[in-house]
């Protein structure tokens, strides 16, 4: 236990809090079972290590990863009584669903009935699906997912604009004003295209010259290792999801014909929308609903997006069409904060009666004529007009 103590001690020393993701003010830390999910990369660990170093007696708290090779011999609900005994209130667990024994939901309430003191917090794919795991976490853990970083955030963490998120209504009333101000001394059209290709996830720091290189390997990552370990999916299928998600990024955005799209991998039609699904989950696809009901399991989407502009250039596809990554931007960052459909008229349906078309500058409201509540979404301009609404400021919704 000391060396996964002294792992703890060294990764929160190393932990930067210059820049703090979004959901950070938003989660309730004093809840006794708190989960957090996402994608991998978009900074789950980093955001619980700095709730540490900026908010709790680190003498008091304990963070560990599931994946640590401690693990492999010792059990979860083993080593929070032994820190139960030394006086932890605070538990901070990562990687749930890569433990080994597979009981990470039935540890995890345990730890939750038997010592009311610790507060938990706990991290995971944003494939699991908490709530059905192998016991009841529905009455105990408050559930938040974690998204990739918003062109807003981007701006912070490159140290060139740091402002609050606006609603989606005050952006549509005063859009003139606030982009004024935000552009005042700042190019903001290079920044969105660079954000477009490789400011999705915080890793991108790392270097831009990799990053789509990384990228790929993390959707292989998640296929090859995330997905079994939370799915228990056979190699097969697991091959069958990635040449779906190959050939879906040479296509997307577009509305699919099902028994096409089966027979190009080998998948069954009525089985698709769930191989779809599952792909979503993983927040590789976004996949856009009608009449804004759910999706269900023998279903088709009316339409099928990449989930982040990003990924267009990480699956080798540096030709996307710039309309593509356009409405790929608009639908990834209203959906996080907006209940976002398809539309008869226009490209899409936000909160049931909003509707919005996405284009280049030369657009006009030929499309969404004589429609109430109809605006346009317009790329290569810094500031608007009336119901034309840079694109790029949908990026500053969260």
């Amino acid at each position: 236990m000391e060396t996964l103590l002294n792992t703890y001690k060294n990764r929160l020393a190393q932990t930067d809090n210059t820049f703090v993701r979004y959901l950070m003010p938003q989660i309730h830390w004093g809840e006794r079972l708190t989960g957090i999910i996402g994608a991998r990369g978009t900074g789950k660990t980093t955001l619980m290590l700095q709730y540490i170093k900026q908010n709790l007696d680190i003498t008091k708290a304990v963070y560990v990863s599931l994946d640590d090779l401690y693990f492999a011999n010792n059990r979860l609900v083993d080593l929070a009584y032994k820190l139960w005994q030394e006086g932890i209130t605070n538990l901070f667990i990562d990687e749930v669903h890569k433990y080994p024994y597979n009981t990470w939901a039935q540890e995890l309430k345990n730890i939750y009935d038997s010592y009311p003191e610790i507060c938990t917090v706990f991290s995971g794919s944003s494939i699991l699906k908490i709530y059905e795991g192998n016991a009841d976490l529905s009455r105990r853990a408050v559930e938040y997912e974690l998204f990739g970083l918003s062109f807003r955030e981007f701006l912070a963490s490159e140290s060139i604009k740091n402002m609050p998120a606006i609603s989606l209504e005050d952006l549509l009333k005063r859009h003139v004003e606030i982009a004024s101000d935000i552009t005042n001394g700042i190019k903001i059209m290079p920044l969105f295209r660079k954000y477009l290709q490789s400011g999705y996830f915080p890793y991108y720091k790392e270097g831009l010259t990799t990053y789509s290189h990384k990228l790929a390997n993390t959707v292989s990552a998640v296929l090859e290792t995330d997905l079994p370990a939370t799915e228990r999916i056979e190699f097969t299928s697991v091959q069958k999801l990635k040449r779906l998600l190959t050939i879906i990024a040479g296509l997307a955005p577009f509305a699919p014909n099902m028994s096409q799209l089966g027979a190009h991998v080998d998948i069954l039609r009525n089985n698709l929308p769930k191989s779809l699904l599952l792909l979503e989950r993983a927040r590789m696809l976004g996949l856009l609903r009608a009449n804004g009901k759910n999706l269900s399991p023998l279903s088709k989407p009316a339409k099928i997006y990449l989930d982040n502009p990003n990924l267009a250039f990480a699956l080798g596809n540096e030709n996307t069409n710039i309309g593509s990554l356009r409405e790929t931007f608009f639908y990834n960052q209203l959906r996080i904060v907006s209940s976002v459909t398809d539309a008869q008229r226009g490209d899409f349906t936000v909160n049931g009666q909003l509707v919005f078309e996405v284009g280049g500058k030369s657009k006009t409201f030929a499309q969404i004529a004589n429609i109430p509540d109809s605006y346009l979404a317009i790329d290569e301009v810094e500031i608007g007009i009336g119901n034309r609404i840079p694109l790029w400021m949908f990026g500053l919704l969260y």
